[in-house]
């Protein structure tokens, strides 16, 4: 049956020609954003992750930032330290020149004195960011820091922040209120000779004015020191040595640890961008491909819907 009031061919042509335009919407869309998955209506569970893992992202980038201000805060500290690591080995290399008979003590202390003021200048100047690990002005004793580390999403969609420490008690070497706990300005008491057997002896190196004064003995020569003060000299500057290169080491594997989880946070960041991608990224060489077939359809829909339109038009032909 032919009828003017309804015509079927347009009404399928004009239904398909809907279909065609809707899919060039989409594609259109995916081609200019880029994304397959771009709003929660394309696909809810995608988007959902991709969204948590965006979010999560961003504070990876926060934890990369805190791991490069721990990396200089670290990096400073040791910088100093092993500098001042170098300043003792020289004071314990005179002390040992002393103990040589015949030598100037006086002049030799006079070279001590320059290089505990180097120690005090070292220790001030190693601050990062208002920190400073080796040096110590305020009644409150240095102590341990924590550092981000990482951030941790866990299976049941906890979060939390990893943390690393360092203990800067052990780095310490001038502290001006308590001087016990400085390095450099706290007692260390060694065993010397004595006679047939043995005696202790308590020394400090550095004298920096703490409020809390030391209660043993400055390591400074005088034309009177003895060569058993010398040895007990020498073996407290020892002493020194070894808590400085130990605090050394763990400042070194603490910044080694630091280097190695910024690396790993960015292959982390980078694998996780991979990861989102292939979750809602278009593939730009099919959504490409598909336009230009919805293009062709879209033409021959709109060709398709003109003929069907043009059938009632031909029955005129039968009132002529």
């Amino acid at each position: 049956m032919t009828s003017i009031m309804t015509n079927n061919s347009a009404i399928a042509a004009l239904s398909t020609l809907r279909s065609i335009s809707k899919d060039m919407e989409d594609t259109q869309n995916r081609v200019s954003t880029g994304y397959r998955v771009s709003d929660a209506s394309d696909n809810a569970a995608y988007w959902s992750i991709a969204t948590t893992m965006r979010s999560d992202n961003k504070a990876l980038s926060t934890v990369q930032d805190a791991l490069g201000l721990a990396s200089a805060k670290t990096d400073t500290a040791f910088t100093g330290l092993n500098a001042a690591i170098d300043v003792v080995s020289e004071i314990k290399a005179k002390l040992v020149a002393a103990r040589e008979p015949g030598v100037d003590k006086t002049k030799i202390d006079s070279e001590l004195t320059e290089l505990k003021n180097q120690l005090v200048s070292i220790s001030e100047s190693a601050s990062f960011s208002g920190e400073n690990w080796l040096y110590n002005d305020d009644a409150t004793a240095n102590t341990t820091v924590e550092m981000v580390g990482s951030f941790n999403r866990s299976a049941d969609n906890t979060v939390s922040v990893g943390i690393l420490e360092f203990d800067t008690s052990t780095s310490t070497l001038v502290d001006t209120n308590d001087a016990a706990n400085g390095l450099l300005t706290g007692d260390v008491t060694v065993t010397v000779p004595s006679g047939t057997g043995t005696t202790s002896a308590t020394y400090f190196l550095v004298d920096a004015g703490s409020t809390t004064a030391a209660s043993g003995t400055e390591i400074a020569l005088s034309a009177s020191t003895t060569a058993a003060d010398l040895d007990g000299m020498i073996s407290a500057v020892d002493s020194m040595l070894t808590s400085m290169t130990d605090s050394a080491a763990v400042l070194g594997a603490t910044n080694t640890r630091i280097e190695m989880q910024d690396n790993f946070v960015a292959d982390l960041m980078d694998v996780i961008d991979k990861g989102i991608g292939r979750l809602v990224d278009a593939d730009m060489n099919e959504e490409s491909t598909k336009l230009k077939a919805l293009q062709t359809q879209q033409q021959l829909g709109i060709q398709a819907l003109s003929i069907a339109n043009s059938n009632s038009e031909n029955i005129l032909s039968l009132f002529r």
